[in-house]
């Protein structure tokens, strides 16, 4: 009965590690693959393995064999490594199983704590690791984290020369470096125009006169007939 109760936790132990922590937040399906398969191929051999007296043994040689080949195959980032080792930690710890049942549901709860903690966004966010490639040989130490500042814009805590060029005029440069958090932006305040009473333009006020009178219709025919006058006057002139 304990067996299949490990059994369980293991399986929504890995999911969750899987699917609602790596998937989630880092996108890689091939590895999902990889981390579900190694788990569950653990979990087994360490269950049948559990019952002999090299059982213990045999499960821990199994992990290092495994993980030889697997870091061998092909690179790996070091949130990936965490992974992988959890992923095989989980299937190990639910297989060989142990006495009381509390300590190794205890022990994959530790480690799902762990990663949740470990690979959120919120611890150290502004930490970052680069590898930067600049078109000058910088030999000066402090030339180079001063020149590694200008152009990430960041607190330099560490720069590793990989690769001196001086043929070529190159430097490759391992940083590791501390991104100045993003300050809220702040909304402009409109400027507003003030009238000489001291009141913001662009403000209808019903106490205000107003400035243009309405033109009245009636001086309109006045007016035709004063042009007609001095038209008919500069005619006569002419004649």
């Amino acid at each position: 009965m304990n067996i299949l109760i490990l059994i369980a936790a293991d399986l929504l132990a890995i999911t969750f590690l899987t699917v609602g922590l790596y998937l989630r937040r880092h996108r890689r399906r091939d590895l999902v693959v990889s981390y579900l398969g190694m788990n569950v191929g653990v979990l087994a051999v360490a269950t049948a393995l559990s019952g002999s007296a090299a059982g213990v043994g045999l499960g821990l040689g199994l992990f290092g064999v495994l993980s030889i080949i697997r870091l061998r195959s092909t690179e790996l980032a070091q949130h990936e490594v965490a992974y992988y080792f959890s992923a095989l930690a989980l299937g190990l710890i639910a297989g060989l199983g142990a006495e009381p049942l509390w300590l190794p549901l205890a022990l994959m709860g530790l480690i799902l704590v762990v990663m949740v903690i470990g690979d959120s966004s919120r611890v150290l966010p502004g930490y970052r690791h680069q590898t930067v490639v600049l078109d000058q040989a910088i030999g000066d130490e402090e030339v180079l984290q001063a020149r590694l500042a200008e152009v990430l814009s960041a607190r330099i805590h560490s720069a590793t020369v990989s690769e001196l060029d001086l043929v070529n005029d190159k430097t490759v440069v391992e940083v590791r470096f501390e991104v100045a958090p993003a300050r809220p932006r702040t909304p402009a305040t409109p400027s507003i125009a003030v009238l000489p009473e001291g009141r913001p333009a662009g403000t209808t006020y019903t106490d205000l006169p107003e400035t243009t009178p309405a033109a009245d219709p009636a001086h309109v025919p006045e007016q035709r007939h004063d042009r007609d006058s001095l038209a008919g006057s500069a005619q006569a002139g002419v004649s």
